[in-house]
């Protein structure tokens, strides 16, 4: 038997911040980085909270990859002030950290009931409406993957304004974030036709839109189409979940503190031919699943295997054309220290939950391939 569930209202459009006047607000905590605070950001979502005489308090020290530290320090933000909702401002290391701080303290607090309203400032994460959170451990260079229905957040609002100063490499990488969202979610063995319905909107918004965005970031109506592609991937991941290409990404960005979308774009391609079974004589049902994706985005050939390979020459054309690099020493990562990790990353990775959804059986041998070949290039 399958389910989709859909637990958070969302809103959207320019100025659907100000659904915040409507919401039933008591005292609250709001959740960002010192960036949103600095910047003035965070007073969109502070003066209507003054103006409506809203008790309010900014926790602000949150950082990229979140910590476990980070969070225990929201925890305790979160005792003393005793708030009815939580406002996560960011992009998916604000909304992380919120959703962990909510799932945290309302485990400590039985009696406590938190409403959880995320407002996402980059269109990648899809943070806003799933049970995911990630949460990184700087002592053991570990990122791991919190899965818990608890933790999906009650009211999202994507308000494109919040994107149009994302500079350019940002939107880049987590735009392609979103575009691995939805191939991973459609791929996935928990995939439905509910989550396939998603992704497939999804993929087809960054797939056209996605590079005219880095290079026309104030154009509002194309924000609001990625804005969207990112909540609709997320509603496909929260459901299927991911694949292997998110574990890889959550072990080397743990290790070598990679953004998680650029490591997501290096690995892609590798992925999708390793998953594809590019190398194996008999073709895989995730053969035929990538080979729909690609015609759905108007990639085509004679043979569902070379529609694959031009689907994956795609995307390695679309990362280019964003700046991205095809390799891992492109950024600067030492090749020796990585070789030298490749173990411990790929055993981190096969333990990953988004693993257990991947459409081909790995192992470790399997994953510590496909590290090497983001150093070395080629498939």
């Amino acid at each position: 038997m399958g389910s989709f569930k859909m637990h958070t209202q969302i809103y959207s459009g320019i100025d659907s911040t100000n659904y915040l006047k409507d919401c039933q607000l008591q005292k609250v905590l709001v959740i960002c980085d010192p960036f949103m605070e600095k910047s003035g950001k965070v007073k969109r979502i502070t003066d209507i909270l003054a103006i409506g005489n809203i008790p309010y308090q900014i926790f602000s020290e949150v950082v990229p990859d979140p910590t476990i530290e980070v969070v225990t320090k929201g925890v305790a933000f979160a005792a003393m002030l005793q708030p009815n909702a939580i406002i996560a401002l960011g992009g998916g290391s604000a909304l992380d950290t919120a959703k962990a701080v909510r799932q945290i303290y309302q485990q400590a607090e039985t009696d406590a009931q938190v409403q959880l309203i995320c407002i996402p400032t980059t269109s990648g994460t899809g943070s806003e409406v799933t049970s995911f959170a990630v949460i990184s451990d700087p002592s053991v260079n570990g990122k791991y993957a919190l899965v818990d229905d608890a933790m999906i957040p009650d009211v999202a609002i994507l308000d494109p304004e919040f994107t149009l100063t994302v500079p350019s490499n940002v939107t880049a990488d987590t735009g392609t974030d979103v575009l691995t969202h939805t191939l991973e979610a459609y791929v996935s063995t928990n995939a439905t036709d509910f989550t396939d319905a998603c992704a497939e909107k999804a993929m087809r918004i960054i797939w056209k839109d996605l590079t005219k965005v880095t290079v026309n970031g104030d154009n509002a109506e194309l924000r609001e189409k990625i804005h969207n592609a990112s909540c609709l991937a997320g509603m496909a991941f929260s459901e299927a979940s991911l694949g292997i290409c998110h574990s890889l990404a959550h072990a080397l960005g743990g290790r070598f503190h990679v953004p998680h979308g650029r490591a997501n774009a290096i690995l892609l391609p590798h992925v999708i031919a390793f998953n594809a079974g590019l190398e194996l004589t008999q073709d895989t049902l995730a053969l035929k699943k990538y080979a729909e994706a690609a015609r759905l985005l108007g990639v085509q050939s004679m043979t569902e295997r070379t529609t694959v390979n031009l689907l994956i020459t795609g995307i390695q054309r679309m990362t280019q054309k964003m700046g991205i690099p095809k390799l891992i020493t492109d950024l600067g990562v030492d090749e020796t220290e990585f070789i030298e990790a490749i173990p411990e990353m790929a055993k981190a990775a096969l333990k990953d939950k988004c693993t257990l959804t991947n459409p081909r059986p790995v192992t470790v041998e399997d994953l510590e391939a496909i590290y090497a070949r983001i150093y070395r290039g080629g498939f």
